[in-house]
């Protein structure tokens, strides 16, 4: 199947269980407090099929991007009767509870695709339980100062001899803020010789995941070169001529095999023009790329090239009940963070409005996460979307969960019901807000298409 029809296909497949289960977690609430649902629909507009059961038409219409429940007596416009099943005639908190039910479904569903993903197939990558292998050390980093070099095998981390990767991981957040000694394997003129110093474990994240990227030891992902996935269009790594499969050999003469190590690359020479030589098609090729400042994705900003990486090796295992709770917990709680760092520093003009996202931006990612190989990427993807799905309802304006909570909230401080013409304009004016900026991040991921980006100077 062509990238582009799968890409159309994963997205309605994705957008609709989102949508479905935002939709039923303010069904089942109205259903539970009473309240009369006229209508439930996945898409907007022409009603295509469905059916009817009590005072519920369940419809199909012909815009699939997106959904609603039409509960009684909800919109401001319509005219009061005092049926005890119209919304309106519902106490505000119960009101409140429905509109919060549709966000919280979505962070449910998140919670239990991760949890479900960890239990049956969790994808760790396997250089977490190989030898401790250094790719790359940056410069003035800590472990730069203890004399660790590229290449280097740790046979001695504290009191842990010969340890996993994981093994330093989990040490090393042990020993945050102290000095260990430690000892390394390193290839002198062909043999192997031992050196031992002391590290001082910084911790800039003040005990909360402390990463040992921090201390400048880059773990060595895998033996074999790093694997070009995709190209982001218009970024530094398209203009210079980079393509997917290139196997990226060395950057600046320093061989790379994971992206943090390619990341570490950039950041220590501060955006200058690299030297960047791949393997393709079994003939050596050197590029000249000059890095641009941007985001990651996840909220951290920093030099990048534009390009993704295949996944480095990895093994399945399968985490006991609690343990998956715990790291979807985790998982859903930092992605969140991300994703309401995102938007405070677009509100900020600290960030780029180009990087927002629509219905486009959403199928070249579903169809990319499908087409990887493995479940994580499509699991994590959905559980992303989720996340947003949820959080962009909760935002403060009407028409969206969040505004309606907004006014609920207001009028029970004044303790009396809004003008109902006042609410209707309200309503009016971000409708418009609402299309508009539809409209601007649906042309924003069509100008990020190659064909546009090579107008660009």
């Amino acid at each position: 199947m062509p990238f582009a029809l799968t890409a159309i296909f994963s997205m309605l497949v994705v957008l609709g269980i989102m949508v479905l289960v935002h939709e039923f977690g303010h069904f089942a609430v109205a259903k539970f407090f009473r309240v009369r649902v006229e209508v439930f629909s996945i898409g907007f507009g022409t009603r295509l099929l469905g059916f009817r059961r009590g005072d519920t038409d369940y419809r199909l219409s012909l815009l699939p991007l997106g959904g609603y429940v039409k509960m009684a007596g909800e919109n401001p416009g319509e005219e009061r009767t005092g049926d005890p099943g119209e919304f309106a005639s519902h106490p505000r908190w119960q009101r409140i509870l429905i509109g919060l039910a549709g966000p919280v479904a979505n962070f449910l569903l998140a919670f239990v695709l991760m949890t479900g993903y960890y239990m049956m197939h969790n994808e760790v990558e396997q250089y977490l339980y190989g030898p401790a292998i250094v790719d790359f050390v940056p410069q003035n980093s800590a472990a730069a100062h203890a004399g660790i070099q590229p290449g280097d095998r740790i046979v001695r981390f504290d009191k842990d001899v010969n340890p996993t990767w994981e093994k330093v991981r989990i040490r090393s957040a042990l020993d945050a803020n102290s000095t260990v000694p430690f000892t390394v394997e390193r290839n002198v003129n062909g043999q192997a010789q031992q050196f031992s110093s002391d590290l001082y474990l910084l911790d800039p994240s003040k005990g909360q995941d402390f990463e040992i990227e921090s201390l400048g030891l880059i773990p060595r992902y895998q033996n074999d070169p790093l694997k070009v996935h995709d190209i982001q269009p218009g970024f530094p790594a398209e203009k210079a001529g980079l393509k997917s499969g290139d196997l990226l050999q060395t950057i600046n003469g320093q061989a790379v095999h994971s992206v943090p190590a390619v990341m570490a690359v950039l950041q220590q020479d501060s955006g200058q023009l690299v030297t960047v030589n791949v393997l393709r098609g079994g003939q050596q090729v050197t590029l000249q790329i000059k890095p641009i400042w941007a985001d990651d994705g996840v909220g951290h900003m920093g030099y990048r090239l534009g390009f993704t990486a295949y996944l480095p090796p990895f093994r399945v295992e399968q985490l006991p009940f609690p343990a998956a709770v715990s790291r979807s917990v985790s998982f859903n709680l930092h992605n969140s963070g991300y994703i309401l760092d995102v938007l405070h520093r677009l509100l900020t003009r600290r960030s780029n409005v180009q990087q927002l996202s629509g219905p486009i931006g959403i199928a070249r990612d579903t169809g990319e996460a499908i087409t990887m190989p493995g479940w994580q990427p499509i699991i994590t993807l959905m559980a992303l979307i989720s996340l947003n799905l949820g959080i962009f309802n909760l935002l403060p304006v009407p028409i969206l969960d969040g505004g309606m909570i907004l006014l609920l909230l207001i009028e029970g401080t004044i303790r009396r019901d809004l003008n109902q013409q006042f609410k209707e304009r309200i309503y009016q004016v971000a409708f418009v807000v609402l299309v508009l900026f539809a409209v601007f991040v649906m042309f924003n991921d069509v100008s990020k298409f190659s064909i546009f980006s090579k107008l660009k100077p």
